[in-house]
């Protein structure tokens, strides 16, 4: 006998706190399921609040708010007749935890609290939620009194069970719980679950979907069965992208999936299971039924549904769903599209007119332009496929802007949009370099930004002699005779004037075209840059927004020539021929002021200071006997020393601009933010005595073993 479920998964995305928006969001996923006859929906993590509530979810509002969604959902019978997996907050005997909600027809089925809870990186959530400790087991749960009035349930089963359907049984594994050492569908799947429900708030950070999906991939290869993976997407209000990529799989294999990167705001993907094929890939491995014979049970909870098409027997046209090949996109791809994704989210629900960027010429601020060209070229695209949503967000952006090419507007180029939305600025002095003037003048019309270029040495100019008219004394530059606190200072000066000049513009650039919307500052520090603080405190790197603040100098550098070669932006081959230079001293006997060696190091340099500094923890002499092995045959054992003593001090004594630093979108397992994510303090003893001394001991040691050591 035939036994095809048609099940579905989705993306959405949700805004935290977004009651009416989550709910209507969630309601519209349910009615697509049901209409591609799928019998089984299931959603993303917390998707009734939003999982990005923080510290809301200390708020009894944020719980009494997500009941009324619910109750909301359990009382309209046009969701009747699927099995719905929702997700909220429930306190349950005083305790708050973050549930799964199973409902059918109107009446809740299972509340299933998450086991193992997201707790490094970028998760707090034992800050907010205990996890669930009572493995295969439930406990009766007294439900609000406007629950069990719509349900006619005063008690509802709460823990760790199954969900038996007339026809199959479903388990439910928490976002988290597929990356812990002893997932939870592993013994689901042993007490004969043959469906894996995944309900996730998974953020985007580069090359992690590969891991994502080899993780499902090798569970039901080994334990057989059907994996639902759903997923928030966007930007619900933080420093996070999540980047959807709902799919289905079934005994190792991708049957459907979403995008990874889209402006949608719902997506719905259905596949149709077989469970016979399920019973007989498991039938077959003798040892999984060896296991699966002593496997202790879980309670079950029955559900009146069955997830298989009674129409398979006799309807030749139902059939399971064949096999896909993923899409995996190169970290190129994601930095083009991920970033964007987020940029737009955040100007549609700010309800601000578009982004104002100071344009350096340089390739971090290049970068930063052409993130957002990405990100207009995705919206355009949405419009032209008829997507309403994404059409009326565009008009509220442009507002009166949109009002006078017509009420009906529809841009139809990124360079279009671009025009209404994006404002970019070049902001020279006397120390600016014609080439770089050029580079972003063309990188502007490129795209189509509103560009403004001016000189600011008056304004310059004028803090200078301010400070002479109160000191009696003129500080000059380097290269003129000053000492090095003159030289820091006028080249701050220049950097501080235009995080100033940016905001001003910002606010007044729209008003001097008669339209009345502010910009949002958008910033263009990378990451190495903030790791070794080589940027000015409160300078144009200190914005509203920084796309690329998570994302290396290397990886800028391959995302410009992808850029350059497959958006048609032939500009972009001068800024990857230009040498990285904050161009703020004067030009003096054929030198200009280069990045890398103001800063002691090269930017790939510091790509391997922050990976070791963060991701494997490393202090100074930890990381001087890692890159001792890495870097030994480029450079003697004294040179690797200086190298990473030199960065351990600027890193400590320029840790405190970490806690200024803009927003940023989080791409990078390496990034500083502070308090977000490197939780490191920042007034550090700049010395590291103990510690240096322990690395100048061992390459004494070393030089003195190879002085001993007999030619050959």
């Amino acid at each position: 006998m035939l036994r095809y479920a048609t099940v579905a998964t989705c993306v959405l995305n949700q805004w935290a706190l977004d009651f009416e928006g989550n709910y209507a969001r969630i309601r519209e996923s349910i009615v697509r399921a049901k209409a591609a006859g799928a019998a089984l929906r299931v959603g993303p993590e917390l998707e009734i609040p939003g999982y990005g509530c923080y510290d809301h979810f200390l708020e009894d509002d944020t719980e009494q708010h997500s009941w009324e969604v619910l109750a909301r959902l359990l009382e309209d019978r046009e969701l009747h007749g699927i099995l719905i997996d929702t997700g909220m907050p429930v306190v349950h005997r005083n305790t708050r935890y973050n549930c799964r909600v199973v409902v059918l027809d109107g009446r809740i089925v299972l509340i299933r609290p998450k086991l193992c809870l997201a707790n490094d990186g970028n998760y707090r959530e034992l800050r907010w939620f205990a996890p669930w400790t009572k493995r295969r087991q439930t406990e009766p749960h007294v439900l609000p009194q406007h629950i069990a009035r719509l349900t006619g349930q005063q008690t509802v089963p709460l823990g760790d069970a199954l969900i038996s359907t007339h026809d199959t049984c479903v388990g439910i594994e928490l976002c988290e719980e597929l990356f812990t050492p002893e997932s939870p569908h592993i013994a689901m799947s042993l007490d004969g679950a043959e469906i894996i429900a995944n309900s996730s708030g998974s953020h985007h950070e580069l090359r992690k979907l590969c891991r994502r999906v080899e993780l499902i991939r090798e569970a039901t290869l080994k334990c057989g069965g059907a994996y639902l993976y759903a997923n928030q997407r966007g930007c619900d209000g933080d420093r996070l992208y999540y980047d959807g990529s709902a799919m289905v799989l079934a005994n190792g294999e991708v049957l459907a999936a979403t995008e990874q990167f889209a402006v949608a705001e719902v997506e719905v993907v259905v596949a149709t299971v077989d469970l016979g094929a399920v019973r007989s890939f498991r039938a077959a491995m003798s040892s999984r039924s060896m296991q699966a014979a002593a496997a202790p049970a879980y309670p079950r909870v029955q559900a009146a549904i069955s997830l298989s098409s009674g129409r398979a027997q006799s309807d030749p046209s139902v059939r399971p769903t064949a096999p896909v090949q993923i899409r995996f996109h190169t970290p190129e791809e994601e930095i083009n599209l991920g970033p964007a994704c987020w940029l737009w989210d955040y100007l549609r629900r700010s309800g601000q007119g578009g982004y104002f960027l100071p344009l350096s010429g340089g390739i971090d601020s290049c970068s930063t332009a052409v993130i957002v060209h990405s990100m207009c070229r995705l919206v355009v695209e949405a419009c032209a496929r008829g997507d309403q949503r994404t059409i009326d967000d565009v008009r509220r952006c442009v507002g009166d802007a949109g009002a006078a090419a017509g009420a009906d507007y529809v841009p139809q180029t990124a360079q279009d949009l671009a025009g209404h939305l994006f404002y970019t600025c070049y902001m020279g002095t006397e120390n600016s370099s014609a080439e770089t003037r050029a580079r972003a003048r063309d990188l502007a019309a490129a795209i189509g930004s509103h560009h403004v270029d001016l000189r600011m040495d008056a304004v310059v100019t004028a803090i200078v002699a301010l400070f002479v008219a109160v000191a009696g004394l003129t500080p000059r530059f380097a290269v003129h005779g000053g000492g090095s606190a003159e030289n820091l200072a006028l080249q701050n000066i220049q950097a501080r004037l235009r995080m100033l000049l940016a905001y001003l513009f910002a606010a007044l650039l729209p008003w001097a075209r008669g339209r009345h919307r502010s910009l949002l500052v958008l910033g263009s520090a990378n990451v190495d840059e903030s790791l070794r603080g080589y940027l000015t405190k409160y300078d144009c790197s200190s914005a509203d927004l920084n796309p690329i603040g998570s994302i290396s100098k290397a990886d800028l550098r391959r995302y410009i020539a992808y850029a350059r070669d497959h958006m048609d932006l032939p500009v972009l081959g001068a800024f990857l021929d230009a040498m990285p230079s904050a161009e703020l001293v004067p030009f003096s006997a054929g030198c200009m002021q280069s990045d890398e060696v103001e800063m002691g190091m090269t930017y790939d340099e510091l790509s391997a200071f922050g990976r070791l500094r963060k991701i494997a923890r490393c202090g100074p002499l930890s990381m001087f006997a890692q890159l001792l092995h890495r870097w030994g045959d480029q450079m003697a054992p004294r040179q690797v020393a200086e190298k990473v003593k030199r960065f351990f001090y600027f890193y400590s004594i320029n840790r405190h601009k970490m806690t200024t630093i803009t927003p940023a979108y989080h791409a990078e397992t390496y990034s500083p933010d502070d308090n977000r994510f490197d939780m490191r303090q920042f007034l550090y003893n700049t010395r590291w005595s103990w510690q240096f001394q322990r690395i100048d001991a061992m390459v004494e040691d070393i030089e003195r073993q190879s002085s001993a050591a007999p030619a050959v």
